[in-house]
């Protein structure tokens, strides 16, 4: 059971400490505007749009060149036009670094393909300035599309800004991904210019990717330049080199383009048909990453920002916008869990990062193994956890203040952030004003208006419904690439409720505007009439000793009878599945959840499938145990570990043919 008693609590001189204090109190002076508290700054956030988005614009002094006519024009959703007639660029604030000397060290890349490489703020301005000359040398333009096969390396930083400072559209995908998945993302947006590596080390494993390079090559007739980065002793031939490209210095310029012009396509998972192309346009993304990085993460000047990640996942972007808030960036290549469970926790201590993020899973690895980072290391200088990804069970959150309690250092306020690629932030998070509570997201971001829907659309207080937002942000995509008429951005996001954001999640939100998001909506589970959701199915399995990890699925009108719900656990060490163990489990989702929680079959697999950025592939699964075709259903290069889904496959053809969903006992 969760407790109410908090597990962080804001200082008493908050206001006096952390940036959105700075802000409140700007909003006094500058606006006249006072707030009892986080709920009514929220409230105001989320109901006067003109008046909060404009005074982000301010406070942070964006400053366009061309200023603003307006700041929101017909503010319903999807057709809102944000700062129409603004000029800016995303690359120019980054690169500003606010109060940040030219000296001082700003990208920390570790890897372990390499020595570490740091660059200051000049020598990072002074790469970008290189890199620009070099792709305007290339013939890359205003709209351009430049693609980056590239690990979390200085050099996909730097790549980035020079896009973005030449008014091109940049897109990326970790190395880790297949030709195949690849393909699939570039196909759709036709690159001028492909920058790549060629291989990669992950732990002690050289992991070589030349047949994968000359492949993407291949199905891209588009591309007339190959840029080549000599990365883990390895690069592309007849290619222009990264040296090349980066050989001579012109002036750094920066094109003024307007508020929602392309600075990036993101893609979703394509873990359930083809990926989408998500356009993030360049105000959108300033915006809502000042918002997020300095009034909810509270980095600025001083702190250096860590987040396991790689190019193929949103939080990377998110992560290098935290320049712009003049955080410095630790940049980590490799096996995060190489050479064991402490390692990520280590670079922490050794990088001097003051916040470090990671996903949800990975903690609770952590306490399953029992690591002590703030025991063993000295973590004294960090300041703030994220975690997102997933749910983080309650486990979790108290493992964090558990691990940290005795180590005489001030502990870190936990955030659990939720939301997306599709917007590029999270709409539900932690922020300096509000208490920590074990398993509850402390509140809804500012500007998001997020609420919990139920079937005839209506918002519910302490109930469970779907996950929308009901008025606009700026970091809502721009388009998806080559959807001219908006009927496919549409159909992703709008068809469900008619002028609110549909994010596909299951949501509650307390009448204390904390939050609990308690999985997919396309994953429901029913059983009984009730609807469960899959967070709160792993937060009990996986507690189990032996369970390493797990899968849930709800499949419908199996043609071997009556629906089913089936748990797939993978086990941990050589542990096996038998009865007594199906019993334990059975038993604890019982006595812990209900009576309906528990499986119709439990079934051992080597591996649960999960997506490169950690997600489970709960859908296509439920999809795959209904009889679809795999290969139809899921990229494998998108997944961490493609040879997981033969297990599964497996079981769907003993499910079909034997008519005995009894047999699926077996591994």
């Amino acid at each position: 059971m969760n407790s109410d008693t908090p597990l962080w609590s804001p200082p008493h001189d908050i206001l006096d400490r952390s940036r959105i204090g700075d802000y409140v109190r700007w909003l006094d002076r500058h606006r006249g505007l006072r707030f009892d508290g986080y709920p009514e700054l929220w409230q105001w956030s989320v109901t006067d749009l003109d008046g909060f988005w404009s005074s982000l614009w301010e406070y942070f002094e964006v400053t366009p060149q061309t200023p603003a006519t307006a700041f929101v024009d017909a503010p319903a959703m999807p057709d809102v036009q944000w700062f129409p007639g603004a000029r800016l660029n995303y690359a120019e604030r980054v690169l500003s670094m606010p109060g940040v000397a030219g000296p001082t060290p700003m990208v920390f890349g570790h890897s372990q393909s390499r020595e570490p490489v740091v660059l200051t703020a000049d020598q990072l301005r002074d790469q970008v300035a290189r890199a620009q000359h070099g792709l305007r040398g290339l013939g890359v333009g205003r709209g351009d599309r430049v693609a980056a096969y590239l690990p979390n390396i200085p050099e996909a930083l730097v790549l980035l800004l020079a896009c973005a400072s030449l008014g091109a559209v940049f897109s990326s995908c970790a190395p880790e991904f297949g030709a195949r998945s690849v393909q699939d993302r570039w196909r759709q947006i036709a690159p001028k210019v492909l920058v790549t590596v060629t291989a990669f080390r992950s732990g002690d494993r050289l992991v070589d990717r030349s047949a994968d390079v000359a492949a993407i090559r291949a199905a891209l007739p588009s591309l007339t330049h190959t840029v080549s980065v000599p990365y883990a002793g390895s690069s592309v031939e007849a290619a222009v080199t990264w040296d090349e490209l980066l050989a001579e210095r012109g002036g750094l310029g920066f094109a003024q383009v307007g508020f929602g012009h392309p600075l990036y396509v993101l893609y979703s998972s394509g873990t359930t048909g083809l990926p989408k192309p998500i356009v993030h346009g360049h105000g959108g993304i300033l915006l809502e990453h000042l918002k997020m990085l300095a009034l909810h993460h509270d980095l600025g000047p001083g702190d250096r920002f860590l987040w396991i990640t790689t190019t193929g996942w949103m939080m990377w972007n998110y992560l290098v916008s935290g320049l712009a808030v003049g955080s410095a960036l630790v940049l980590f290549d490799g096996n995060p869990t190489y050479p064991g469970f402490a390692s990520p926790w280590r670079l922490a201590a050794d990088s001097g990062a003051t916040y470090f993020g990671t996903s949800a899973p990975y903690l609770m690895a952590c306490r399953r193994a029992g690591i002590a980072p703030w025991r063993d290391l000295d973590l004294s200088h960090l300041r703030g956890i994220g975690s997102t990804g997933a749910p983080l069970p309650a486990e979790g959150f108290r493992w964090v203040y558990e691990a940290s309690a005795d180590s005489g250092a001030p502990s870190p306020m936990l955030t659990s952030l939720s939301g997306g690629t599709d917007v590029c932030t999270g709409f539900v998070g932690g922020v300096p004003l509000l208490p920590v509570v074990e398993g509850e997201i402390s509140c809804r971001c500012l500007g998001a208006k997020v609420e919990a829907y139920d079937p005839a659309g209506k918002s519910v207080i302490g109930r469970t419904g779907e996950l929308v937002v009901t008025r606009p942000m700026p970091s809502m995509p721009v388009a998806l690439w080559g959807d001219t008429d908006g009927s496919r951005r549409h159909a992703a996001y709008f068809a469900r409720f008619a002028g609110v954001w549909h994010h596909g999640d299951w949501i509650s939100v307390s009448d204390r505007g904390t939050c609990v998001i308690s999985g997919r909506s396309d994953a429901t589970l029913k059983r009984g009439g009730v609807r469960l959701g899959t967070a709160e199915f792993y937060a009990v399995v996986e507690e189990v000793d032996e369970v390493a990890d797990s899968l849930v699925v709800h499949v419908e009108g199996a043609e071997s009878g009556a629906d089913k719900l089936m748990l797939f656990v993978e086990l941990r060490g050589e542990h096996t599945l038998d009865a007594g163990l199906r019993r334990r489990i059975s038993n604890t989702l019982r006595s812990t959840l209900s009576e309906h929680h528990v499986p119709d079959h439990i079934v051992q697999v080597p591996a649960v499938p999960r997506t490169l950025s950690g997600k489970k592939l709960e859908v296509p699964v439920k999809h795959i145990l209904a009889g679809a075709d795999t290969e139809s259903l899921v990229a494998r290069g998108a997944l961490a570990n493609p040879g997981s889904l033969t297990a599964f496959e497996n079981a769907a053809i003993r499910y079909r043919t034997r008519n005995r969903p009894q047999s699926l006992t077996e591994p």
